[in-house]
């Protein structure tokens, strides 16, 4: 059966966003939204749950190296909570340790912050996100 994902890689300022389906275990990074002190307009991630009927959304856990929660990974769960508290979807929380790492990496090799509005950090770490997912199931 065909699954749709999307996946978010939450900010306080920007909330990075992938989809993804499982026949072809791929991901691509869509725009990602703003936020003010962490809170999205809830009006576009419902369009955007609307666009893409996902079976199942990420949310990525900011967990520190040695495993603990930092305040930001309380605001990521308090995010994912309000996800399905608003909407009644399936969601899951995902480590995402080293995905913004990765993806600033990968978007210096693309040529850098001059690119920024073209590959956004936030939308390759939230496609990162995704496609460790992908691997791990």
């Amino acid at each position: 059966m065909i699954k749709t994902l999307l996946a978010f890689d939450y900010g306080t300022k920007n909330i990075g966003v992938a989809a993804g389906q499982t026949i072809t275990r791929t991901a691509n990074s869509l725009p990602p939204l703003k936020a003010k002190d962490g809170i999205p307009d809830w009006f576009h991630i419902e369009k955007l749950l609307g666009d893409w009927k996902p079976d199942l959304v990420l949310v990525g856990l900011p967990l520190n190296m040695d495993e603990t929660e930092s305040e930001l990974s309380v605001r990521a769960r308090k995010f994912a909570n309000r996800l399905h508290g608003r909407f009644g979807i399936k969601v899951e929380l995902v480590d995402e340790r080293l995905t913004s790492f990765e993806a600033k990496g990968e978007m210096m090799e693309r040529g850098g912050s001059r690119h920024y509005k073209t590959n956004p950090v936030d939308s390759i770490a939230a496609r990162l996100i995704l496609e460790g997912w992908f691997e791990r199931n």
